[in-house]
């Protein structure tokens, strides 16, 4: 149970959906939209032509599963540019609420130690303390998706063709903990992302992601993947979302409460960006036999009424 816990803690702190190879599936059935040896703007241009028009992701048959950790049933709504919730329950039972809206984010785990309801404004995170338990933004989320969009303006090497009709893109960005590099893998054929990998200034694995069994959305013609998998090495933990009959573009236009923080009587609000608040490294927490993502003993929080 402890590394039940351990394990949501750390992939609600993540924000993000390890690897294992999963592929796209029937695609022989759609035509190529990428040439031969394309350039790196045709690449850019086949995956932003997609992925820009998705405005919204509904799916409210997912199902959230990983080692040592129950399947949970699940729904994940999405709606650019940084809104979104899942929320998952196990025997009809809420176990996550995960959220993000305009101005901050925020988890809640039921069985999460200390038991709490985690939250922090997006622009507050580069200072948190969660970044002492993940350095990875919370917008990894949408790109761990797999639609996400490739900023031209930034600087990349390739494409690079590699084995399995794929291609490959590194891009080197800056951080508040310096430049880090992304490698983007790619389906030469139609540009789906396939696999995103992102490492630190030293070459160390911080975050991976992929994405697999891409269909057609029948209503829009875009394509989106159906199964998302994503690791953490630091954070010692793989998670896997399957997205179910995934919808693109058909949220209702009055979903207010779904952007909006929740509240579960019990359960105090954390800042994650409070100064006062002590969070230990998943490496030491897991060393010093504490339960990854505990706080220190004096917790400052706000009950909830």
């Amino acid at each position: 149970m402890e590394g039940y816990r351990r394990r949501f803690v750390l992939f609600l702190i993540l924000c993000v959906v390890g690897t294992s190879g999963a592929s796209c599936w029937r695609r022989e059935q759609f035509p190529r939209v990428l040439p031969p040896s394309p350039t790196l703007e045709q690449v850019i241009d086949a995956v932003n032509r997609n992925n820009a028009s998705i405005e919204s992701l509904t799916a409210t048959q997912a199902s959230l599963s990983g080692p040592g950790m129950p399947t949970l049933r699940a729904a994940l709504v999405f709606q650019r540019p940084k809104r979104l919730r899942l929320r998952a329950d196990l025997l009809g039972s809420p176990e996550i609420d995960l959220g993000s809206n305009d101005e901050l984010f925020w988890f809640w785990v039921k069985r999460g130690e200390p038991a709490a309801l985690f939250y922090c404004r997006h622009d507050r995170f580069a200072e948190s303390s969660a970044r002492r338990l993940v350095p990875v933004d919370p917008d990894w989320l949408i790109e761990a998706l797999g639609i996400g969009l490739i900023d031209p303006a930034l600087p990349h090497q390739g494409p690079l063709a590699l084995p399995g009709d794929r291609l490959e893109l590194r891009t080197i960005t800056e951080t508040h903990d310096g430049p880090t590099t992304k490698i983007t893998i790619l389906d030469a054929g139609h540009g789906w992302i396939l696999e995103q990998r992102l490492h630190d200034a030293h070459g160390r694995l911080l975050a991976a992601a992929t994405t697999g069994r891409h269909k057609r959305d029948p209503l829009t013609g875009l394509f989106v993947p159906t199964v998302v998998q994503a690791s953490c090495p630091a954070a010692q933990f793989a998670v896997r979302l399957d997205l179910g009959n995934v919808q693109v573009n058909r949220l209702p236009p009055t979903q207010a409460e779904l952007w909006t923080m929740p509240t579960y009587p019990g359960y105090p609000l954390v800042d994650l960006a409070d100064p006062r608040l002590q969070l230990r490294p998943a490496s030491a927490a897991h060393s010093s036999g504490v339960r990854s993502g505990q706080a220190a003993p004096n917790l400052p929080a706000r009950r909830l009424r």
